[in-house]
């Protein structure tokens, strides 16, 4: 629905300023599609973040291939039912398989992927589009921390923070990956974050119906692996049958641990305690820069401050993961959390070519340019051109 709202003002002729060196004249930008694209999406929300990319590159005019994550094969084989019976196959067309199939479809030449994954997965996409010299947009991850001051509201904080991080039992791209908090109010802020935990299931049951499982059993675990018992604040209740783990806080961590070497991208929430802000931001600056970072506090100063000093690919002051769904704020990641972005406008321009036109008239030419060329006429084109 936005985007047949805007893709008339977005896809229009733009006017630009021509510059004095170009009298007569006017100079525009005109759009066009990239061509055909290639959208690869992923399990953890596997038709928002396949079909999202999709209705921004129809919106820009390109023909669309789109395979899907292969781990949540009947959501694939819906998605692919569907679209390959409503569409016609050479315009919007679905491709399921694995790792092979994968492999098989970047053997193609496309003129854009779009790219919904792990760094490592990341990587492998882009060596194969170097092949072509094919654009590339990668929506990654990383590890993206939440700030959380002093002067912070905690019951408000922990309400906010315990929904963002165990939404979709932490198997989301945005979630807070783990916890830097004032050593002055840890205690306070972990007796509030207890208090919010009691309202989500603790054991695989009836009750823990709308509490998704791990994805797999090799994810399951990966993750139970980084569960250590004499860490474990509240939660580490784990059911590999089902799998099921519960909401899980894990304190005394330092960046040493296993549990900070990757992101954890499972329903574990590791603590960090610092007395120092700018240790704090230090230390994140020394990691790989992350997707999100969020900061909960009513300083000014300190949001300001940690705002220009940590490189991040989008984020939110006093909640989580609710700058995603906002289509008027680029999302996208930065370094090894990704490379450029969508939603909104900015889908629509992730797989639009922009082509930049100086139309000028002939009924008058400036003498300058051309010989012979004199002092007179360099000053004067020293002039303009300034």
């Amino acid at each position: 629905n936005l985007c047949l709202r805007n893709i008339r003002a977005w896809s229009e002729k733009k006017r630009v300023p021509t510059n004095l060196a170009n009298f007569p004249g006017k100079s525009y930008i005109i759009t066009e599609p990239l061509g055909t694209v290639l959208v690869i999406g992923a399990w953890n929300f596997p038709y928002l973040l396949s079909l999202v990319p999709v209705v921004s590159a129809m919106a820009a005019g390109n023909t669309i291939v789109l395979k899907p994550s292969e781990l949540p094969e009947r959501t694939s084989a819906v998605m692919a039912e569907i679209i390959n019976s409503g569409f016609p196959s050479d315009y919007f067309f679905v491709a399921e398989g694995g790792v092979p199939e994968t492999q098989e479809i970047l053997e193609q030449r496309f003129d854009k992927i779009f790219f919904t994954g792990s760094t490592q997965v990341g990587r492998i996409i882009y060596q194969a589009a170097a092949k072509h010299l094919t654009p590339v947009t990668l929506e990654l991850g990383g590890k993206s921390p939440a700030f959380l001051l002093p002067d912070c509201n905690i019951k408000m904080s922990a309400k906010r923070i315990a929904w963002a991080k165990f939404l979709n039992a932490g198997q989301t791209c945005v979630s807070p990956d783990y916890l830097l908090i004032h050593e002055s109010i840890e205690a306070k802020f972990l007796k509030a974050l207890k208090a919010e935990l009691d309202r989500y299931p603790d054991q695989f049951d009836t009750d823990s119906a709308n509490y998704p499982k791990i994805i797999n059993e090799r994810n399951f675990d990966r993750l139970e692996s980084l569960i250590t018992a004499e860490k474990v604040h509240c939660g580490g209740n784990t059911d590999r049958e089902n799998r099921f783990i519960s909401p899980t806080v894990v304190t005394n961590i330092s960046f040493d641990d296993p549990i900070m070497e990757e992101e954890i991208f499972g329903p574990i929430l590791p603590i960090l305690s610092f007395s120092d802000l700018d240790e704090a931001i230090a230390a994140v600056k020394s990691k790989p820069r992350p997707l999100s970072c969020y900061v909960y506090s009513n300083s000014s100063k300190s949001i300001k401050k940690i705002l220009r000093e940590v490189s991040f690919g989008g984020g939110a002051i006093n909640d989580s993961v609710m700058h995603l769904p906002n289509s008027n704020l680029p999302f996208g990641g930065i370094g090894m959390s990704g490379m450029g972005s969508y939603h909104g406008k900015s889908g629509f321009d992730t797989f639009s070519h922009f082509k930049s036109v100086l139309h000028k008239y002939t009924w008058f030419e400036p003498p300058f340019k051309y010989t012979p060329y004199t002092r007179f006429k360099r000053k004067l084109l020293k002039w303009i051109l300034e």
